[in-house]
C-alpha cells in the first residue's frame, strides 16, 4: 500500500484524473492525502467533489478555505467572490448530499508521523496540540450550530493563539491557522496581506514552517495553500501547491519514499 499527499486541486477535476493515471492509482490498495481546497477557481469543483467523496476510506480530506467558503455560501452568509466556480455545485441534484459529506471532513490528519493540513500550523503547536485544537473545531462543524458558526467564521482578529481564549474568538485562530497561515511573527502573531514567496515579505514576518523553535518540527507538516511558495520535499515539510490553478503543475508525493509525481495544468492566466 502506497499514500500519496496531494496538493489543492481547486477544481481540476481532468488534472487529477491525470495525475492519479502517472502513479497508477489503485482505489483498493492506495491511499490519497488531500490538502485541501478541492473546489473553487477550477473548471469542474462538482465534478472533483463527487469523484473524492466516492473513493470513501481511500481519501482523507482536510478542509482547506476554498472549502470553507463552499460550506458558507451554500449557508447564505459569506459574500461571493469574483472569479468563484461554485454554482454547479450549489445548483446540483445531490448538493446537500456532498455538502454534508465536506463539512464532515478534518481539520488536520495524523498519522505516522505526518501532519495533513490545509495552510500551517502555529509555531508554538505541537503536532498533537494541532490535532486537538482541530478537533474542536470539528465537533462544532459537524454538530448542529454549524450554520452558527460559519456565521461568525470570518476575521483576522485575534492574530494570535492564547489558551485562555474562548468562543468564537478561539476556533476563529484555529480555523484561521489551519487554513490562511503563511507568514506570523516568531512569537506567533498571524499576518494575512502577504502572499508572495519568502523573501518578498517585510520584517518581522517568517513563514510559519521557519519559525525557530517551532514546535512541530518533529513530525513532517504535510500541506498545501501557497501557490508561490512552490514545493517543498524536505525532512520535516512537504509543500504541494505548486500552481496547478494557475496553469503549473498539479503535485503528489509518495509518502513511503517521497517520490514526486506531477503534471502539467491547461494554462491559465495568474492573478494580478
Amino acid at each position: 500500500m502506497s499514500t500519496y499527499a496531494i496538493g489543492d486541486i481547486q477544481g481540476c477535476r481532468d488534472s487529477l484524473l491525470r495525475l492519479l493515471d502517472a502513479f497508477a492509482f489503485d482505489a483498493v490498495a492506495d491511499r490519497l492525502w488531500f490538502v485541501g481546497d478541492l473546489v473553487n477557481r477550477g473548471p469542474d469543483s462538482l465534478g472533483v467533489l463527487r469523484l473524492i467523496r466516492d473513493l470513501g476510506d481511500a481519501a482523507i480530506c482536510v478542509l482547506g478555505n476554498h472549502d470553507l467558503h463552499l460550506l458558507a455560501l451554500a449557508e447564505g452568509v459569506g459574500r461571493a467572490h469574483k472569479g468563484d466556480t461554485l454554482d454547479a455545485v450549489l445548483a446540483a441534484p445531490d448538493r446537500d448530499a456532498l455538502l454534508r459529506w465536506l463539512r464532515h471532513r478534518r481539520l488536520a490528519w495524523g498519522e505516522r508521523g505526518f501532519l495533513l493540513v490545509h495552510a500551517g500550523v502555529l509555531p508554538g503547536w505541537s503536532a498533537e496540540a494541532a490535532l486537538a485544537h482541530a478537533a474542536e473545531v470539528e465537533a462544532v462543524l459537524q454538530g448542529a450550530a454549524y450554520r452558527e458558526f460559519l456565521e461568525h467564521m470570518y476575521g483576522n482578529a485575534p492574530t494570535a493563539w492564547d489558551d485562555a481564549l474562548t468562543g468564537m474568538d478561539r476556533l476563529r485562530v484555529i480555523v484561521n491557522a489551519f487554513t490562511r497561515l503563511r507568514y506570523c511573527s516568531a512569537a506567533g502573531d498571524m499576518e494575512f496581506r502577504h502572499k508572495g514567496a519568502p523573501g518578498s515579505q517585510p520584517a518581522p514576518w517568517l513563514p510559519w514552517f521557519d519559525v525557530p523553535g517551532r514546535a512541530s518540527t518533529d513530525t513532517t507538516c504535510v500541506f498545501g495553500h501557497w501557490s508561490t511558495l512552490g514545493l517543498i520535499n524536505r525532512p520535516d515539510l512537504i509543500a504541494l501547491d505548486t500552481g496547478c490553478l494557475w496553469g503549473d503543475r498539479l503535485t503528489a508525493v509518495r509518502l513511503e519514499d517521497r517520490r514526486v509525481f506531477a503534471v502539467a495544468c491547461p494554462q491559465r492566466q495568474r492573478p494580478g
